[in-house]
């Protein structure tokens, strides 16, 4: 090729189909391509999540004692001993990214769970781990410099997980399926996030609980400033506190459009999380988690 570079430009999304490039073929690529591109970005959320899901399976990785893989696990962790509602059927891990959390809960509840995500190339690297047990993943240093990592799971083979496409603002289930719901730091990332929680009331069988936390990392690129949940509008009675807006939208929270069959059982406030962007850089969240629980009678609407 008398210009490499361009070329590679010019056949990007034909060349990011293919996920089987040597570690040298995928860093020319990167150089390539450059900041911004599709590639990057895939490489980028790979990283993240990977690190964060993986890492602590790694007896490669250094010790990182202020941004420790992880941070997702320990969430869950750190609130699954809080949720009462019993859990006796499917589970529906939303926004499951690269799986590990979709793995936890299968080993904890011992019952099936469906991880749905639509970052592509996330779920294909989670099915990948069921499949064949081994994650792989570009992790990265500085720039566009990534180092590549294999990783033994032993989390092979497990016939209670499967990983599928799906919206979480159109889950394609009928209602009253689900006895537990997680949307692990989801809710400011969709494009309606009230929606999203009405779907997970509708989803979940009366008496299963959900957990729904979220830092309120608000973004217009994801949704639009009229669907966040507060983060704006500070001459309301809410002086734009998402945390407050979240609360009320639960049953007997007092909003107008409160969704009348899940009710807030419990709520942690400022826990931590972790996102690695680079070996120098790692962005710290302050999360809000709640535990809801749906109605063991739904309300019924009265037609007048």
């Amino acid at each position: 090729m008398a210009d490499i570079r361009e070329f590679i430009r010019q056949s990007a999304f034909s060349i990011v189909k293919r996920n089987n490039f040597s570690e040298d073929i995928e860093s020319l690529l990167g150089d390539c391509m450059g900041p911004g591109s599709m590639h990057e970005s895939i490489r980028q959320y790979l990283s993240t999540y990977g690190y964060d899901h993986y890492g602590d399976l790694d007896p490669n990785e250094p010790e990182q004692p202020d941004a420790k893989p992880g941070s997702a696990l320990r969430l869950l962790a750190e609130t699954l001993p809080e949720m009462t509602p019993l859990v006796d059927g499917p589970i529906l891990d939303l926004g499951c990214s690269v799986g590990r959390t979709s793995f936890e809960l299968s080993r904890v509840f011992k019952t099936p769970v469906l991880g749905i995500d639509l970052n592509f190339t996330m779920l294909q690297a989670a099915a990948k781990v069921l499949e064949t047990g081994i994650f792989t993943y570009p992790k990265r240093r500085v720039g566009l410099t990534y180092e590549r990592k294999t990783i033994k799971t032993g989390l092979m083979d497990d016939k209670n997980v499967d990983f599928w496409a799906c919206d979480v603002l159109n889950l394609p289930f009928s209602n009253s399926v689900f006895s537990f719901g997680l949307s692990l730091n989801l809710l400011d990332c969709v494009g309606n996030p009230y929606l999203h929680l009405q779907e997970i009331e509708r989803v979940l069988k009366p008496g299963a609980g959900a957990i729904i936390s979220t830092p309120y990392d608000w973004n217009a690129n994801a949704s639009p400033v009229e669907n966040w949940l507060g983060g704006h509008s500070q001459r309301s009675e809410a002086k734009g506190s998402s945390e407050r807006i979240l609360r009320s939208l639960f049953a007997k929270g007092g909003h107008s459009q409160a969704i009348p069959n899940l009710e807030l059982i419990f709520e942690k406030e400022n826990l931590p999380w972790t996102v690695r962007v680079h070996h120098r850089s790692y962005m710290n969240y302050s999360v809000h988690v709640m535990g809801a629980q749906k109605s063991a009678a739904p309300n019924k609407v009265e037609v007048l």
